[in-house]
């Protein structure tokens, strides 16, 4: 049987990446995972990290992402893909590069080492990354200031575009760009040009 293929969507809030992640995961036959919280103790998890009344350092912060990426990628991910499903998951271990380390200032080097042992190999075969300027996503967003990251400054949410950007120029033969700005079925459309060239294991 052989291993299904791994995309992630990455991007910050308000970018459409869930709605294209959804999309793709439905059209595909693809199953469908998120983070933070996508198994019961991730949800606990994501109670913790999301709220913004919770008082916690950026370190901490970052190894309860880690904490639910490790038993996520275990539970969810990896056995699906060992048993030759296709997975589409809305964020990854990118997302704690780009908020944690980028946006927190959290070292990138410890970051890098501790991600490593949280998915051991399994890694996407492919990152979109749906990017929006700032201003864009500002618009869009309906800001809920008990969210920890929807309540944070656009000096943060700029940081973490940046640091999205950057870690796409690091690895061009595992990230895509595509800009976000246009209709939903404009950013559908070019989504599918890139999902068109890969192989997928039932084709």
């Amino acid at each position: 049987m052989s291993r299904g293929l791994f995309l992630v969507f990455e991007g910050i809030d308000a970018s459409g990446k869930s709605t294209q992640a959804r999309r793709v995961a439905a059209q595909r036959g693809a199953l469908f995972a998120f983070e933070p919280g996508d198994t019961p103790m991730g949800a606990e998890l994501r109670r913790w990290v999301l709220d913004a009344a919770t008082r916690m350092t950026p370190t901490t912060e970052s190894l309860l992402m880690l904490a639910d990426r490790s038993h996520h990628t275990t539970t969810v991910i990896e056995p699906a893909l060992a048993g030759g499903r296709s997975v589409v998951s809305d964020r990854y271990y990118a997302s704690t590069l780009a908020y944690q380390g980028y946006g927190r200032g959290v070292d990138l080097a410890e970051l890098r080492a501790a991600t490593a042992m949280a998915i051991g190999s399994c890694v996407p075969d492919l990152t979109l990354l749906i990017d929006v300027p700032l201003e864009v996503a500002d618009e869009r967003r309906v800001r809920n200031h008990e969210d920890r990251f929807e309540s944070a400054d656009l000096a943060f949410h700029e940081r973490v575009r940046q640091g999205y950007l950057e870690l796409a120029v690091q690895g061009p033969d595992r990230w895509v760009v595509i800009d976000g700005t246009p209709s939903e079925d404009d950013v559908a459309a070019r989504v599918d040009a890139v999902l068109a060239t890969l192989a997928w294991p039932d084709e």
